[in-house]
């Protein structure tokens, strides 16, 4: 079905007394144009006077006095008032308290250490911990060794490749001396240095676990790490999916010979494989099964300096239950030449790990895509795939009157949006204004452009209190019916158009048959952002949330999930894609969800069916919102609305109990759920056990 077929006669001569219109106000905006930049060239001259006037210098220290004192105001209104400016100020201080407790402090204490040692699983099982070694240094690597002997769980060993020069004989003889006193050390020396990839390789060679970990030689790990997988190990038995046959954990880097100085925490989501093929979230400290290498091969050296990218992706593919430890366990050494001291000492790893997500995306079945470096970080990437096809969209717009709203929003579609198969439908429910009506007029005469009456077609079918009350569940619901498109977009009316692509960015998610709805970046008119993913359990009523909320445009947000398009539970109903396909096959929205949470629910409702949820960056659009609705229907002011709100919140939790307990799976726990911009909770013994 293509939405243009018959509409082709209508739209030719619809677009001709456009172009028309616009042909004669050609001349006059050039003239325009004209003036304008004469005008911008003497501002230009005048300002540059201005800045090299002894006066202009004189007075630098009341400028900068008044650019702090301007500061502050704007961060007062940001977040409305001081008391809410100065619980910022505080959670960043808990943050930073919190930071302490993940270096020193959270080493098992001599008891601790004496339990976990004598804890008897039910899996016997060996990690065989692959060291690439190369040139070395004397401290790092005896701290790297000294890390794995003292594990809490004693079944390990530990397989050391050597591939350094003749200038660094001392290497050898530290291994050869850790290994004539624990058998579990294994030493090899190498003819030659084979790389990281060839070295790493060697050391697989000599392992005989039945798991493997990958650890560089220039890092540390937790006393615990060997512990706390083999406790995941043994709760992932039999069942549906299997014992975990892939672990990792969150990790931390720090600088010079103590974990304390550490420089970013990085708390990782569960699996997600959006996530990955733009950013190596997982990166360390991977453990995998033997039979899944065995599967997979180990590492590939076409792919040096990005290897580990690679190769999780690999593993991953083929894994069958990939499980996330949601503690620091290993500590990235930071210093001169490390890639996690600067990627740039490493070039080279930038066009590895594109070739790497390159191999992987032609692996799953992807054709024509891009992949470019994003503003984040040189490894952290914007992936551009190709339409598979450019199937009819259908954008459902529901409105009550607030005709301002809608025409920018229409507006902003019809003049920004470069797809072309497309079309609105505006849902009237309950316009009382005639001036309204005079709208729907002129905009009928677009011939990609319907208005249906929500209203009396619910008077017509009989149903009771059709016409009161708002429902944003029932009249999408009512408006999908009449959808032509093999797509639809939910779009409120306080939204307009910000990325000429929008539709493109979504849809290339929304084709793929793993992917249920797609979500968009919105801000508030001041560039601010109102949404980037929606958190479950987020906020006061512990329903849900939006991430990264009032957050800036040019902020990177969390390790750079601004930067990229990922994985989330939900996304906003404001603007969201999906197939209309798996819109019926759910049911639609809900319609006991009149106003909250309906999108949520819808998502989950997705997930269930084993679909993702993604949000990308990459589509953009303003969202004024709920102005269409009155007043905001949290507002406690409002008796009715608060009501309404919290039956909905209640009805929500009631219905998604199981997966509000067990958290969601793309915000770490050890978060608190109390902010939306990544706040750590308090010491993490008392958050993960």
């Amino acid at each position: 079905m293509n939405l243009q077929g018959d509409t082709e006669l209508k739209k030719g001569e619809y677009y001709k007394e456009l172009y028309e219109k616009e042909l004669k106000k050609n001349g006059e905006l050039t003239a325009r144009l004209v003036d304008i930049e004469a005008e911008n060239a003497d501002l230009n001259y005048k300002l540059d006077k201005i800045r090299k006037s002894k006066l202009w210098r004189s007075i630098y220290p009341f400028r900068l006095a008044y650019s702090h004192l301007r500061n502050l105001i704007t961060r007062i209104r940001r977040y409305g008032n001081i008391r809410n400016l100065t619980a910022k100020i505080r959670s960043k201080r808990i943050e930073r308290a919190a930071y302490k407790s993940y270096g020193t402090l959270s080493m098992p204490d001599e008891e601790t250490r004496k339990k976990q040692s004598e804890t008897v699983f039910e899996t016997k099982i060996t990690f065989s911990i692959l060291v690439p070694l190369y040139n070395t240094p004397k401290n790092f690597l005896t701290q790297m060794i000294d890390s794995v002997v003292a594990q809490t769980y004693k079944g390990w060993e530990l397989c050391l490749a050597d591939g350094s020069d003749d200038g660094h004989k001392e290497v050898g003889d530290i291994c050869r001396e850790y290994a004539e006193k624990d058998k579990r050390i294994k030493y090899k020396k190498l003819e030659k240095n084979l790389g990281i990839s060839g070295n790493t390789n060697k050391c697989l060679e000599m392992a005989t676990g039945e798991y493997i970990a990958l650890f560089d030689h220039d890092d540390l790990l937790h006393p615990c790490a060997l512990y706390e997988y083999m406790k995941v190990i043994d709760s992932h038995g039999e069942g549906s999916v299997g014992r975990a046959d892939y672990i990792y954990c969150d990790e931390t880097t720090f600088q010079g010979d103590s974990i304390d100085n550490m420089i970013t925490l990085h708390f990782k989501p569960d699996f997600a494989i959006d996530n990955l093929r733009a950013n190596n979230y997982i990166c360390h400290f991977s453990a995998f099964s033997r039979e899944l290498i065995d599967s997979t091969g180990l590492f590939r050296s076409e792919f040096d300096g990005s290897q580990d990218h690679d190769l999780i992706l690999r593993l991953t593919h083929n894994a069958k239950n990939i499980v996330h430890v949601p503690r620091i366990l290993y500590y990235w050494r930071s210093h001169a030449g490390s890639v996690a001291s600067d990627i740039n000492a490493k070039t080279y790893a930038i066009d590895a790990a594109k070739g790497a997500v390159a191999a992987h995306l032609t692996q799953c079945g992807f054709k024509d895509f891009k992949i470019e470096s994003s503003r984040a970080f040189e490894t952290i990437f914007r992936i551009r795939y190709s339409l598979t096809a450019r199937p009819p969209v259908s954008i459902l717009i529901p409105n009550r009157d607030h005709v301002p709203d809608l025409r920018r929003c229409i507006d902003s579609i019809t003049g920004k949006t470069s797809y072309e198969n497309y079309e609105i439908i505006v849902i009237e429910n309950n316009s009382t204004d005639s001036g309204t009506f005079d709208y729907y007029e002129t905009i009928k005469k677009h011939p990609q452009i319907r208005v249906v009456d929500y209203t009396s077609a619910q008077k017509a079918g009989g149903e009771q209190g059709a016409g009161t009350g708002f429902n944003y569940s029932r009249i999408n619901n009512f408006g999908e019916k009449y959808a032509e498109g093999e797509y639809l977009i939910l779009l409120n009316n306080d939204t307009e158009v910000v990325t000429r692509t929008w539709i493109e960015e979504m849809l290339m998610y929304a084709q793929r048959p793993d992917v249920g709805a797609v979500g968009c970046m919105l801000y508030y008119d001041d560039y601010s952002i109102q949404h980037a993913g929606i958190v479950l359990g987020l906020g006061a009523h512990r329903t849900a949330g939006h991430s990264h909320y009032r957050m800036s445009k040019d902020n990177l947000g969390y390790m750079g999930r601004l930067c990229y398009a990922q994985n989330v539970s939900a996304v906003t109903g404001a603007c969201l894609m999906t197939s209309k396909a798996d819109y019926e096959s759910v049911g639609g929205l809900n319609e006991d969800l009149a106003v909250a949470l309906n999108d949520v629910d819808y998502c989950l409702k997705l997930r269930r069916k084993g679909l993702l949820n993604v949000f990308t960056p990459y589509a953009e659009l303003f969202h004024y919102e709920s102005k269409s609705r009155g007043m905001d229907v949290t507002d406690a002011a409002d008796k009715e609305h608060a009501e309404r709100y919290n039956r909905e919140c209640e009805l929500f939790k009631s219905i998604w109990k199981e997966e509000l307990e067990k958290g969601d799976p793309y915000f770490n726990p050890n978060f608190s759920l109390d902010y939306s911009n990544f706040v750590l909770k308090g010491d993490p013994k008392s958050m993960v056990d």
